[in-house]
C-alpha cells in the first residue's frame, strides 16, 4: 500500500509558501503522494501545479475538486496546466460534494447527481485526451475543440462511496478517494464493487485510496476527542452516515488511527488487507507534535 499525505488541514489558514514547502519536505522524506482538498478560496489545483515546480517525482493529486461550481472545460485548462507544471504527476480527483453544500452554500439545485458525474466524465475525459469535446447533454454541454498543453493526460479519479457512483469510477476513471471509510467498508462495500465495475469494462484494477486522521500517542483520548469534535458534520452527512454505519461507528475519531506504534501499524495492516491501495495520512499532532507520526509513516514508505 503506497502512503502518502493529505495536506488538507493547512488550507484552514492557507498559506501558500507553507504548503508548498509541505509538499517539497514530503517528497524528500520519500513519501508517494501528496493530496490537497478544495476548499473556501484556496484553489487546490494551482496550489498542486505551483508545487510541481519545485518537485520532481512525488505525485499531486485533489482530494477533491467539486464538480457543480466548475464547467467541465474549466476543470481541464486548470488540470492540463497543472499537470504540465508538474511534468505529468498531477491525479485530478473530483467529486460531488453533498447536497447541503450545493443548495445552501451555491444556491444550486441538486438534481440527477449520476447524470451530472456521468456527463462530466464525458466532456472531461475528452477534453483531457484530444482537446476536444462535442456533447449536448442534460446537465453538461460543450462544442470546443482546443490545443493541448500537454500529451500526457492527467489521471482522474472520482470520490465513490454508493454502488452507482463506485460502478461509474470502475468503468471510467482511475479509481475512487475515500473518506470516513475503514477497512470492514472497503472489504464489504468499495473494493469488491469498484474492482468489479473495472474487470466488467475491462480496465486495470482501479486504485482506492483511503484518507483517514492519524495520530502517534500513548495517550490517545485527548486527541480521539479532539478528532470527535472537529470533524463531528461529517457523520450528519447522509453519503458518509452510510459509511460510519457500515463501520459500526458514530464518528470518523472512531476509525481514526490514534494510539501507539503498534496501534497505527496494525490499523494500516487492516486499511491494506481491505485493498486500498494508497492511503494518504492527514497528521494530527498531539501535545508533543508530529513527530512521532511522521516517523512511523515514512518508515512505512520504505
Amino acid at each position: 500500500m503506497k502512503i502518502g499525505i493529505n495536506g488538507s488541514g493547512r488550507l484552514a489558514s492557507p498559506d501558500l509558501d507553507a504548503i508548498v514547502a509541505d509538499i517539497e519536505q514530503s517528497e524528500a522524506d520519500g513519501y508517494g503522494s501528496y493530496w490537497l482538498a478544495q476548499t473556501a478560496l484556496a484553489d487546490s489545483i494551482a496550489m498542486l501545479g505551483i508545487a510541481g515546480r519545485t518537485t520532481s517525482k512525488i505525485e499531486l493529486g485533489t482530494a477533491v475538486v467539486p464538480t457543480w461550481t466548475r464547467h467541465p472545460e474549466v476543470m481541464a485548462a486548470g488540470a492540463l496546466t497543472a499537470q504540465a507544471a508538474s511534468t505529468g504527476r498531477l491525479v485530478l480527483g473530483i467529486g460531488l460534494a453533498h447536497q447541503t453544500t450545493v443548495e445552501d452554500r451555491w444556491g444550486m439545485a441538486w438534481e440527477r447527481p449520476v447524470k451530472h458525474m456521468s456527463e462530466y466524465l464525458a466532456i472531461l475525459d475528452s477534453l483531457l485526451n484530444t482537446g476536444t469535446a462535442s456533447l449536448k447533454g442534460e446537465v453538461w454541454s460543450l462544442n470546443q475543440q482546443a490545443a493541448l498543453m500537454t500529451d500526457t493526460p492527467p489521471k482522474i479519479m472520482i470520490a465513490a462511496l454508493g454502488e452507482q457512483m463506485l460502478k461509474i469510477a470502475g468503468k471510467r476513471t482511475d479509481g475512487t478517494i475515500l473518506w470516513c471509510v475503514g477497512p470492514k467498508t472497503l472489504e464489504a462495500q468499495i473494493v469488491p464493487v469498484i474492482n468489479g465495475a473495472a474487470d466488467s469494462a475491462g480496465r486495470p484494477t482501479p486504485r482506492v485510496v483511503c484518507s483517514l486522521p492519524v495520530c502517534v500517542t500513548d495517550n490517545p483520548q485527548p486527541t480521539r476527542d479532539f478528532v470527535g469534535q472537529m470533524l463531528a458534520g461529517y457523520a450528519e452527512l447522509p453519503s458518509y452516515r452510510a459509511m460510519l454505519d457500515i463501520e459500526g461507528v458514530h464518528g470518523v475519531e472512531e476509525i481514526s488511527l490514534i494510539g501507539d506504534e503498534a496501534t497505527v501499524n496494525a490499523g494500516l495492516d487492516a486499511i491494506a488487507a481491505a485493498g486500498a491501495t494508497d492511503f494518504t495520512a492527514v497528521v494530527i499532532p498531539d501535545s508533543d507534535g508530529p513527530a512521532r507520526t511522521l516517523n512511523l509513516l515514512q518508515a512505512r514508505t520504505n
